[in-house]
């Protein structure tokens, strides 16, 4: 499957990474073809990856992944063009966050989120929150943490969220450990959960974990 990953930051360059790992073709997306960063992801993947302006990777891309910079995800999406992204599944994995303050904070939340303003700009795309609650590192080797921890989607679409479950899996993600949230509204949760994983990032010394959650 063509994969079409708009970023070429850590989490980008990860995920891509992975899918062609995997088996997948993917081609990274930034504001302008021959980033530098993509460039180098590029030489280093292998002959299934490529790169190209955020426009070029959308059009690629069966599927499209936002792993931009959450303050400027619809900008980003924006340059992706509408038109390249209607009727594909977009996983979302950014998380609008406010670098400028100390901790950073999120630029929406409570009662909207980037997930959902993603959804409304883009109504003909099937957006699926996922892989936005643990760093880069870990969204691509579960198992480098030594014990299961979990994952979440939501999104409006049942067959979508399928599909990236299925994704998941071949991630390394068991199947048992993927909680399904609900519809997109649910992505307000699963960011307002950055506030968290923040503090908890800074207690604990290192982005190297995840949480587990555990029912009678």
């Amino acid at each position: 499957m063509r994969f079409g990953v708009l970023g070429t930051g850590m989490v980008g360059r990860t995920v891509a990474g992975k899918l062609v790992a995997v088996g997948h073709e993917a081609k990274m997306g930034s504001r302008e073809a021959g980033n530098e960063k993509a460039l180098a992801w590029v030489a280093e993947t292998g002959e299934e990856a490529s790169e190209g302006s955020f426009a070029d990777a959308a059009s690629f891309g069966e599927v499209v992944v936002n792993a931009t910079a959450g303050a400027h995800s619809l900008e980003a999406l924006e340059a992706a063009g509408a038109e390249n992204l209607e009727g594909k599944l977009l996983i979302d994995i950014a998380n609008a966050l406010d670098a400028s303050t100390r901790p950073p904070t999120l630029t929406v939340s409570n009662t909207d989120s980037l997930g959902e303003q993603i959804q409304r700009r883009f109504p003909d795309a099937r957006v699926v929150k996922a892989l936005n609650t643990m760093n880069a590192a870990v969204m691509a080797a579960p198992d480098s943490l030594g014990e299961t921890t979990n994952v979440f989607v939501c999104g409006d679409d049942g067959g979508a969220k399928a599909q990236v479950m299925e994704l998941l899996e071949t991630f390394g993600w068991l199947s048992g450990d993927i909680i399904d949230l609900g519809d997109i509204t649910a992505a307000r949760g699963a960011e307002m959960y950055l506030a968290l994983w923040l503090h908890l990032m800074g207690a604990l010394g290192t982005a190297q974990f995840n949480i587990r959650v555990v029912k009678d």
